[in-house]
């Protein structure tokens, strides 16, 4: 290949444009012939990338962000990239809806429609709402999360506004960002996930645990409970009282070249996960475990009664409040440490 055009893809975040290749000295038939090929793939219309590089994205978020950079070469100033589209470029972590979108948004009156893999809306924001991400115009985390919320509900919203605070949103940046919206769809829906919402949860696993917590119906959890044990402090996901909830994923047995953050054999992790849980129940707790299948389904009922169940036998055991010395231990903690990411 030209090497005017490999730089031209690489400085598109490997994008193509048919013109812009046409201008960089290929015929008509040389894009053909890359395309029959199976070198170069077409996103949109006139607008190419490399089969190389679509392979080695994910489907979560790489090829979706890419699809939403096609559609944003195709078309006009005065759309922004909005709700999943607009959460891919600032990194806020959603939950990812039945039917992959490109969402892009314009001044207007309230309306959607979704044309060719493209949802497009209509609806008022302000100039200080847009935010360029490399050249790539789209709504701030407040607005995206607030967005996502109408759209999809409170359960998608929990996860982007938690995820939209854990990177620096507000809570009052994000009633502010649902204050001129009172009369808009799905609405109720965003001021459950702004009044629920909390940046200490590291990952959407913890949020969908802590909105399972909630249905449960065994009280308000705590994120990021720090417990002092015989082998130093250890930080449970959630709790009540004194029950622990633990949401458990495979990213932790996966190793990181996989995309895991294991850096030890999967047996060895879950021997040390087993050490852990004894450690913190011998302080007088209980511990649940919940697992990401078990927010789905069947499954979820069955972990809402587990759940209940768990909870009921550590009120039996150690009461209904948290005990007085892990309450001040964890204040200790707290206080010297802060969030869990700066605490050892």
């Amino acid at each position: 290949m030209d090497p005017r055009v490999s730089g031209a893809l690489a400085a598109n975040g490997g994008l193509i444009t048919f013109v812009q290749a046409l201008d960089l000295g290929m015929s008509p038939s040389e894009v053909r012939q890359l395309r029959r090929q199976g070198a170069w793939l077409a996103l949109r219309r006139g607008v190419y990338t490399t089969t190389e590089l679509w392979e080695s994205l994910d489907e979560w978020r790489g090829r979706p962000r890419l699809m939403a950079r096609a559609v944003v070469v195709t078309m006009k100033r005065a759309w922004v990239l909005s709700h999943q589209s607009s959460a891919d470029e600032l990194g806020v972590d959603t939950l990812r809806p039945p039917i992959p979108l490109t969402h892009i948004t314009r001044p207007g009156w309230t309306n959607a429609w979704t044309e060719n893999g493209v949802a497009h809306h209509l609806a008022g924001f302000r100039p200080d709402q847009v935010v360029d991400i490399n050249g790539v115009r789209v709504l701030d985390a407040a607005r995206t999360a607030i967005d996502i919320s109408r759209r999809y509900g409170d359960m998608h919203g929990l996860v982007a506004c938690d995820s939209a605070m854990r990177i620096g949103v507000s809570r009052a940046a994000l009633v502010a960002a649902y204050e001129p919206m009172e009369q808009w769809p799905g609405i109720r829906a965003a001021h459950t996930a702004v009044r629920l919402a909390d940046g200490r949860a590291e990952n959407p696993h913890e949020s969908l645990g802590r909105y399972l917590v909630l249905e449960a119906g065994i009280g308000e959890p705590d994120c990021q409970f720090p417990i002092r044990t015989s082998d130093g402090i250890k930080w449970c996901d959630l709790r009540v009282g004194n029950h622990m909830i633990e949401t458990d994923g495979r990213v932790k047995l996966q190793p990181r070249s996989l995309g895991g953050v294991a850096e030890e054999p999967p047996d060895v992790v879950l021997w040390k996960e087993k050490a852990r849980e004894r450690l913190v129940t011998d302080r007088g707790t209980v511990v649940t475990r919940v697992v990401w299948e078990d927010y789905w389904g069947r499954r979820r009922s069955e972990a809402i009664s587990r759940l209940r169940a768990d909870h009921a036998e550590s009120v039996r055991r150690f009461g209904a409040e948290l005990a007085p010395e892990l309450a001040r231990e964890a204040a200790e903690i707290r206080a010297r440490y802060g969030v869990r990411r700066s605490a050892p």
